[in-house]
């Protein structure tokens, strides 16, 4: 497994607010993600958790604080955050597969249109990925053909296509029957035995003891632990972490 660069910050949340009209669903989180962490965001429903992490790449936009992508400040209103995304990958908890295409086109069609790479390298790359997520014999199938476990595969082979510098994941396995989680986890855990960086919003406690370097415990939209999974799991210093790890385990 590739380690932590503690001199290399992927990610810098600085101060990041947001509101939703009057609601205040994101309170002065600061905290930073470094190259080669897994970072695991949990927390009680409600707490902040997706906002959270969709604010990271701005689909949805924060109200105020600042993040820094390497040296870039892409909370400066002026950046091209489309040029930005390309080296952010999102897996979301509901595929979000384009249903009239095959597996095979789903993952090439990101690197054709936005990276401008040719067909024959897309479709060799997209035959390498499904191959990578175990689904190398599912590349003509549509969505429709495919388990939610299958589709998530895809979803996750789409998002390495663009070659990301960091993925993140809301909630990957959620919209998943039990038997079909730990297919999807076992290639999250491949992922972090590359080296990849990665920020997972999960309930999963088989993948966040097994694969993340980090935890973020989020409620009522404020950061109320942040630190080594096994200094957190085994002695939470907040009550509402112990009371949250109680329920949950």
């Amino acid at each position: 497994m590739q380690q932590t660069d503690p001199s290399e910050p992927i990610l810098r949340i600085i101060e990041l607010e947001k509101f939703f009209g009057s609601l205040h669903v994101l309170k002065s989180l600061s905290t930073t993600i470094y190259k080669g962490e897994v970072v695991s965001v949990i927390g009680p429903s409600g707490g902040g958790k997706s906002t959270f992490i969709r604010c990271l790449n701005r689909i949805e936009e924060p109200t105020s604080g600042q993040i820094y992508f390497g040296d870039r400040e892409i909370t400066d209103r002026h950046i091209n955050m489309s040029e930005i995304r390309r080296d952010m990958g999102m897996v979301f908890q509901n595929f979000g597969l384009f249903p009239h295409l095959t597996a095979q086109e789903n993952v090439m069609l990101a690197p054709v249109k936005v990276r401008k790479v040719s067909r024959r390298e897309a479709q060799e790359d997209g035959e390498r990925l499904l191959k990578r997520v175990g689904l190398e014999d599912k590349a003509e199938s549509y969505p429709d053909q495919l388990s939610g476990g299958q589709q998530q595969r895809v979803a996750i082979a789409r998002a390495l296509a663009m070659k990301p510098k960091v993925l993140f994941f809301d909630e990957p396995t959620s919209a998943l029957d039990p038997e079909m989680v730990r297919e999807v986890l076992d290639v999250m855990v491949g992922l972090v035995e590359d080296g990849m960086t990665m920020i997972v919003v999960s309930h999963e406690m088989s993948f966040i003891k097994e694969a993340s370097s980090r935890v973020l415990v989020l409620v009522d939209g404020e950061i109320i632990e942040d630190g080594p999974v096994s200094e957190v799991m085994s002695g939470p210093k907040h009550e509402r972490t112990k009371e949250f790890l109680g329920k949950l385990l």
